[in-house]
């Protein structure tokens, strides 16, 4: 397949994280004329990772796929972190606000600052100022999230993130300040049993 749509400044996303949820990376990947796309890619411990391709093939709607990618090596999986509202990152703090909920779009405001002071002028990030993944702890559920157009370049970021089920989630916001991304990632929970999905349990407690 050669023939994608334009999605969030790329024709397709690719998304790699440990089982665990400890470790995300957000990649860009080059295409060649043949169709297959490349990237150099570093998996620092050993254990399993979960490897996403998020695109929307011209004239279709949008599609995530999954595979499954092992290091050798003693894996020791790390316990999921604490529930937060703020996160750190190279001096940077992101707070959030909003509540999932599921079965619904539910939305969720991330602000950043740094030394205490809101920053009022981040950079854009494949088209917004901040782009924004959510997973579910567990089975690694892939969410969609779709950011808020804003004129204003901070400290606010808004988005929608629509969950399936009740239970924990990892979300991993990357904003471009300074002419750097940076990755800040929250634990977060969403409360209710929501629409019941088939074939999953309860994953992530």
């Amino acid at each position: 397949m050669t023939d994608y749509q334009v999605e969030h400044d790329k024709k397709l996303h690719f998304i790699v994280v440990s089982r665990d949820l400890a470790s995300f990376q957000h990649l860009h990947p080059e295409m060649a004329s043949d169709g297959v796309w490349s990237v150099k890619l570093t998996l620092a411990d050993p254990g399993a990772y979960r490897a996403f391709a998020d695109f929307a093939p011209t004239g279709g709607s949008g599609l995530t796929l999954g595979a499954d990618l092992l290091v050798a090596g003693e894996y020791a999986p790390k316990p999921l972190p604490p529930v937060t509202r703020t996160a750190e990152v190279d001096g940077y703090t992101v707070s959030l606000q909003g509540d999932l909920v599921p079965g619904q779009a539910s939305k969720l405001t991330l602000s950043v600052s740094k030394d205490g002071e809101p920053v009022t002028d981040l950079q854009p990030y494949l088209g917004a100022y901040g782009h924004l993944v959510a997973l579910r702890a567990g089975d690694l559920a892939y969410l969609h999230v779709h950011p808020e157009e804003s004129v204003k370049a901070g400290p606010e970021i808004t988005f929608y993130a629509e969950v399936p089920s009740g239970g924990d989630y990892r979300l991993f916001l990357d904003f471009q300040h300074d002419g750097k991304v940076r990755t800040a990632d929250f634990t977060a929970r969403a409360s209710g049993a929501g629409p019941a999905q088939p074939g999953t349990s309860g994953h992530g407690h």
